[in-house]
């Protein structure tokens, strides 16, 4: 294949990949919104799919098409290699300022790309949520620790952690009605 159906072939995918990834976007923002929004507009948080998929599972669709696109974008830019590096040397004539500017883009692209796993992000403990929990826990996160009551005389009676009665085979769990 030449070089001129490649770079369409490439070009034309990276449309329809930005195209898509708008389009999921749009669609998580305005027709499946985050619980906040549900409570603001339904006065509830209802479950809200589309294909039997709710907005987290598109999310995910979403950042693979992100991964898509960016290895598109590569193979792009090394097509048109030579003429990105003529057009620089047109546009900065004095070779300290281009070696001065390659190396900030070069750092700051790599600091862009690398910033979401140098953060640490705040941790609070959260009250119930209105969902059903099916994907994400409603209560504080793995560390929490919620104690439930068992019948006295069943199992020891006393609390004990659910965490630990999931560890049970079946039967014990049903036998201590957790």
């Amino acid at each position: 294949m030449n070089k001129a159906k490649l770079n369409f072939i490439i070009d034309a995918t990276m449309f329809l990949t930005m195209m898509a990834m708008a389009g999921l976007g749009l669609l998580m923002k305005y027709i499946m919104p985050p619980g906040r929004v549900l409570w603001e507009k339904y006065g509830s948080n209802p479950e809200l799919t589309w294909l039997g998929w709710d907005r987290h599972d598109w999310g995910d669709i979403h950042f693979y098409l992100a991964l898509t696109f960016l290895t598109l974008l590569v193979l792009h830019i090394i097509l048109h290699w030579s003429q990105i590096l003529g057009l620089f040397h047109r546009l900065v004539p004095n070779p300290r300022w281009r070696s001065r500017i390659a190396i900030i883009f070069v750092l700051l692209s790599l600091l862009l790309i690398w910033w979401p796993f140098m953060i640490t992000p705040d941790r609070q403990e959260r009250g119930r949520g209105g969902g059903g929990g099916r994907h994400r826990s409603q209560v504080g996160g793995s560390e929490a620790r919620v104690a439930v009551m068992v019948q006295p005389g069943v199992g020891g009676g006393g609390l004990r952690e659910p965490a630990a009665a999931a560890r049970l085979p079946k039967p014990w769990a049903a036998r201590l009605k957790i």
